[in-house]
């Protein structure tokens, strides 16, 4: 599908949400402290793009996607199957080895069991004498082969970069900003003991003590599916079911940082789902939210309401609404039909 043919294109999905979290540590930095920003002047609560991007590409198993593989071990992976076509253990090594390199380089790669599959075939044909392969021929299988609306969604999703064969690359079809919280933060320190079960009474004190920094925040979290770019490369095929998927993971998915110790389980608290055409319109919360005796989320709500609602009027035509959704816990509307209305959206006649 050319861009020309596609119905979607320069449409996006926006998703502008507010998530409160009381004592977490969601995205820790090198010394294990809670990521900040500077934003407006003031440090903010930060979570990087990467920490909320993986588990919600995990979150996509739970509504029947499989997901591609991303992994260094390519050779292992074609190794694999090479073996299991007949080759000898020898002979599956030497060729796992020589088709990974015309791919990555000890990088991570967004890769398939359909194309390991594809490239042990195509192995079995020559007989498993994989040296007389070529690098051509290794692209173009893969070209023909991958599907990401069959086996690789969250390539789709997230891109694919591969550093060997920049015409097998995949652009991402979503956008992930840093999460930051609406306010003014500042990590706090837990100071904590633990006591020895087999302490005897002679023995005091405890058996280990430690700390850990951790903060509280409403974070402002932005994400855009652009659903030209998906359309594209899934070739037109499920897309509604693949937005249906990714809304879903969005809603549910939760940095696994500190679950067991802190547990950081809150859902979206607000959101306010654009459809628009043309430029992405992310939020910046220059001006910090002040919590004025009632918490941060009421005047983080009104603050996003007030920013969006400045922003449409001042890109006058320029803003390209086609639809705009609210979800909130004192509306009817919930996810259920969100992702009804954004399927719609999806379903246009290609």
């Amino acid at each position: 599908m050319t861009t020309l043919d596609n119905a979607l294109t320069n449409t996006r999905i926006e998703f502008h949400i507010l998530q409160s979290f009381p004592v977490t540590c969601l995205n820790r930095d090198d010394v294990g402290a809670p990521k900040t920003a500077v934003v407006g002047g003031v440090t903010r609560a930060r979570v990087s793009s990467q920490a909320w991007k993986r588990p919600v590409r995990l979150a996509l198993k739970e509504f029947g996607i499989k997901l591609a593989i991303r992994t260094k071990k390519v050779a292992e992976m074609v190794s694999k199957c090479t073996l299991e076509l007949g080759a000898s253990e020898e002979l599956a090594q030497g060729c796992g080895e020589e088709i990974a390199k015309f791919l990555a380089k000890d990088t991570l790669l967004f890769f398939t069991e359909t194309e390991a599959l594809a490239f042990a075939e195509f192995a079995k044909e020559k007989e498993f004498d994989c040296k007389q392969i070529k690098e051509k021929d290794i692209h173009k299988i893969s070209k023909k082969t991958i599907n990401p609306a069959v086996d690789g969604l969250d390539i789709a999703l997230f891109g694919r970069m591969v550093a060997q064969a920049a015409e097998l690359n995949v652009e991402a079809a979503v956008s992930f900003a840093h999460a930051i919280s609406t306010h003014r933060v500042s990590n706090e320190v837990e100071f904590f003991t633990a006591l020895d079960d087999l302490k005897t009474d002679e023995e005091s004190g405890s058996a280990h003590m430690g700390s850990l920094e951790f903060n509280s925040a409403t974070y402002y979290r932005y994400i855009s599916l652009d659903l030209g770019q998906l359309s594209q490369t899934l070739n037109g095929e499920n897309l509604p079911e693949a937005v249906e998927a990714f809304t879903k993971a969005l809603f549910v998915a939760i940095p696994p940082a500190r679950q067991a110790t802190q547990s950081g389980a809150s859902a979206w608290d607000y959101a306010k789902v654009l459809v628009r055409n043309g430029q992405r319109l992310q939020l910046a919360f220059d001006k910090p939210v002040k919590q004025k005796g009632m918490g941060y989320l009421e005047p983080s709500i009104e603050q996003l309401n007030n920013e969006l609602s400045g922003k449409e009027k001042m890109a006058g035509t320029l803003f390209g609404k086609i639809a705009d959704y609210t979800l909130s816990i004192d509306s009817d509307f919930n996810v259920d039909k969100l992702v009804e209305a954004l399927k719609n959206h999806a379903s246009v006649e290609l």
